[in-house]
């Protein structure tokens, strides 16, 4: 893409949280910051991604189908140390070409959910690498919030926008469910309990001992975060079954999708005036 170009999606996604119109309208983007191989100057890129299970995520050297690798591949072999922005964290990764077989694999399942990557590889002589972005970091994660209140909608906001585009490729899917799908269903159930076992461990009990009035509010949360587990396990089921069909799983993301934006609306409410007050 023009540099003009990747400045405008760069300013609009970090000015929306990850949101942005246009090309890249409904597709999964980060931001990929990488080392450049001559200068030593950081560059941004915008790049899409697939979910691969939680650990890490995976990018596309596809150049739009160039003959040549795009310059932030050849970036990320003189450098792996790169900076992913996935629209609510900013955080440190290794940068892994994935070997020929993984590739193989990796580069598959990306084209059964989206042909046009078969068509950028069918218009260039080369093998168009696939990499891995390994997080890296140890401490807490960077949102670029203001408050404990703003990155918590942010964090649910993103919970909403993947869901919402697991409920089109569900819809879009056919007689039968592919790989890429599943892993993308798995990785938002992953990322889910990561995101309720924080709140169990460390935020609702540091509200509960400074806000003791909110035991009731405390003691429906958790209760959610039970039922949106059991709800979870049921579409992990369904997801790895052999030969599940897309209506079954449409009908638990449903499912998953209803109770979980009872939850997140109900935590919102509670919880975001009384953390924004004490950022304050």
């Amino acid at each position: 893409m023009p540099n003009d170009f990747n400045e405008q999606v760069i300013d609009e996604f970090r000015a929306n949280r990850g949101r942005v119109g246009g090309y890249f309208e409904g597709a999964r983007l980060l931001l990929l910051t990488t080392t450049g191989a001559r200068s030593g100057a950081p560059h941004t890129t915008p790049v899409g991604y697939l979910p691969d299970g939680g650990e890490r995520v995976l990018v596309i050297a596809s150049a739009g189908g160039s003959p040549k690798h795009p310059d932030w591949y050849h970036n990320i072999v003189a450098n792996p140390r790169v900076t992913v922005e996935d629209g609510v964290f900013t955080y440190e990764a290794r940068a892994v070409v994935l070997g020929p077989e993984e590739r193989d694999r990796a580069f598959a399942r990306a084209v059964e959910a989206d042909p046009g990557w078969g068509e950028y590889q069918a218009r260039t002589g080369r093998v168009i690498p696939v990499v891995a972005l390994e997080s890296v970091e140890s401490g807490p994660p960077n949102t670029g919030t203001t408050s404990m209140g703003e990155a918590i909608r942010a964090v649910h906001d993103a919970f909403r926008r993947e869901l919402a585009l697991i409920r089109e490729e569900i819809a879009a899917a056919g007689p039968r469910l592919g790989a890429q799908l599943r892993i993308n269903c798995l990785t938002l159930c992953q990322g889910l309990h990561n995101h309720h076992t924080g709140e169990d461990t460390a935020l609702f009990p540091f509200l509960a001992g400074r806000y003791e009035e909110l035991a009731p509010v405390m003691d429906r949360l958790r209760e959610e975060h039970g039922k949106i587990a059991a709800l979870m396990d049921e579409l992990r089921r369904v997801v790895t079954a052999e030969d599940t069909e897309p209506g079954l799983v449409q009908a638990e993301v449903a499912r998953l999708t209803d109770e979980l934006e009872t939850h997140l609306t109900y935590e919102e409410e509670q919880l975001i005036p009384l953390l924004d007050t004490a950022a304050a």
